[in-house]
């Protein structure tokens, strides 16, 4: 019997009704539709797309940060099984402590007034999670080491501390309580390029010391097939293609995937062609395009794709497409 997912999405939808006023209807924002996902325990799973394709969202609902309009999550962490939408108060807090999140600013993500080690003991105070501050303290110490921190930072304030510091500091707070699931929403996209491979090869070894699991939320396909094991690429809130990364970048089947792939800038000076540009902005997540919702920009696409939805395939094992022409009959 195969070990069942750390982190399970069934249909799951997370709309947001707008209301109306005197002259327009009522309208609603689909930012998820009936999306299904599974994250392996132990991977390092990416999650691509647009600014407004519903990345953020999606690992916001995860980690029941918003709301849950239709599906279900299970998360399973040994004998702990959770539905997420339905979890009481007191499994939500335990829920809390094993499921995190690494924001994407850390230099709003910190405040100003605490010092380094008043943020990482923050969580612990709050959840009840060590008797004195002797043993905060300690677990403080230890994470902070982990994060590559020295004890000397814990007494300063984050206004000192460079963008790439800051961010082990949050990366440390969100450890602290030895969460297995973390949520990293675009975790180095406000860092320099140098940094960011810094930060990068600390979640790595992070993930193989702690046994964590991560989605990794991002926008750079370089980014993602340097970290992770597995991609899932979103449009306008719903998965379109879902593959494992080498997979995925040696035959990518959906349009939407091909336009990514062809926007990574080449190291060759000389590589002038290959770019496949998209015409128009993404449409409204208040009024889906029907049939395929990618129809609007796709440079292929056919009658049937405009008024037909398209089915959730398999072509090969373990990559999945949602369209049309992906996978011939």
């Amino acid at each position: 019997m195969s070990e069942r997912p750390h982190v399970s999405i069934q249909d799951l939808s997370v709309h947001y009704p707008l209301g109306r006023s005197l002259f327009t209807k009522a309208l609603t924002v689909h930012a998820i539709d009936h999306v299904s996902l599974d994250i392996p325990r132990g991977s390092f799973f990416g999650l691509v797309g647009e600014s407004g394709s519903g990345k953020t969202t999606l690992g916001r609902a995860i980690l029941k940060a918003a709301p849950i309009t239709d599906g279900h999550i299970a998360y399973v962490d040994g004998e702990v099984d959770y539905d997420v939408a339905g979890l009481s108060k007191t499994d939500l807090k335990d829920y809390r402590r094993r499921a995190q999140l690494i924001f994407q600013d850390p230099y709003a993500a910190l405040s100003p007034r605490m010092t380094v080690r008043d943020i990482i003991a923050e969580p612990l105070e709050v959840m009840g999670l060590t008797t004195s501050r002797g043993e905060t303290d300690e677990r403080v110490r230890e994470i902070a080491a982990k994060c590559r921190l020295n004890l000397e930072h814990l007494r300063r304030f984050p206004h000192a501390f460079s963008g790439g510091q800051r961010q082990r500091i949050s990366i440390a707070r969100a450890l602290v309580c030895e969460p297995k699931f973390l949520v990293a929403d675009e975790s180095v996209a406000a860092l320099d390029v140098s940094i960011q491979a810094d930060i990068l090869n600390l979640l790595k070894s992070l993930q193989r010391d702690l046994d964590i699991t991560f989605l990794f939320i991002s926008h750079d396909l370089s980014v993602v097939a340097h970290t992770c094991d597995h991609v899932a690429v979103m449009y306008l809130g719903s998965i379109v293609e879902s593959a494992p990364t080498r997979e995925l970048f040696r035959n990518p089947t959906h349009p939407y995937t091909k336009a990514l792939l062809s926007a990574i800038p080449s190291l060759d000076p000389d590589d002038r062609g290959g770019r496949q540009r998209l015409e128009g902005e993404i449409p409204s997540p208040a009024n889906i395009p029907p049939g395929c919702r990618f129809h609007t920009r796709c440079p292929v696409a056919e009658e049937r794709c405009r008024s037909e939805e398209p089915a959730w395939r398999e072509g090969s094992e373990e990559h999945f497409t949602a369209c049309h022409l992906a996978w011939p009959d």
